[in-house]
């Protein structure tokens, strides 16, 4: 008969130890797994809010009428939507498919077609469109006659720990700011 001191074998200690160690293995990979879904979530709302962005530039720009208008006559700088706070916009009298609409009515058919992209695909999401010459990206418009009309797409986003992400003002800020530069 053999000795307990010539027995091989695993202890319940080291058995533990590597059960812990398994166990941090595995709740790291699951952390970077969610760390990774927030950035493809991050990722897909920043190119959902690059096309609105750009979309509503391209329309504004091809709507030379209108953007030649004095500030206060021109209906695309009077747009700020939330969709958070604001109900679904409802359609305007002329809807512009395949019918023919003067400027306005093509205005008003454009704000009403990108207060729906932003109330569809970017939940909580918030459009506004203001002359603005600001380095910093925040809602407020500074800008006077002479400063770049620019389109600032952003929504209510989250910190990692849930909380709402705010600005130093106390506000949720824009995504992005995009410039719309010279009409047709």
């Amino acid at each position: 008969m053999r000795a307990r001191a010539d027995m091989r074998g695993f202890t319940l200690l080291e058995i533990l130890v590597a059960v812990l160690l398994l166990a941090v293995g595995i709740a790291g990979g699951v952390a970077m797994q969610l760390s990774a879904l927030r950035a493809r979530h991050q990722a897909a709302m920043l190119s959902q809010a690059a096309y609105v962005a750009t979309g509503l530039a391209e329309r504004m720009r091809a709507n030379a009428v209108q953007m030649r208008l004095a500030d206060g006559a021109n209906p695309y700088l009077t747009l700020d939507y939330d969709a958070l706070t604001e109900p679904l916009p409802p359609a305007p009298s002329s809807l512009c498919y395949g019918a023919a609409c003067d400027a306005m009515q093509l205005a008003m058919f454009d704000l009403y077609e990108i207060k729906m992209q932003v109330s569809l695909y970017l939940p909580a999401g918030r459009v506004r469109v203001c002359r603005d010459g600001g380095a910093t990206l925040r809602w407020a418009c500074g800008g006077s006659a002479g400063a770049p009309v620019v389109v600032k797409v952003g929504w209510h986003d989250k910190n990692p720990d849930g909380t709402p992400r705010k600005d130093a003002g106390g506000e949720f800020a824009p995504a992005l700011a995009y410039a719309v530069g010279a009409t047709r």
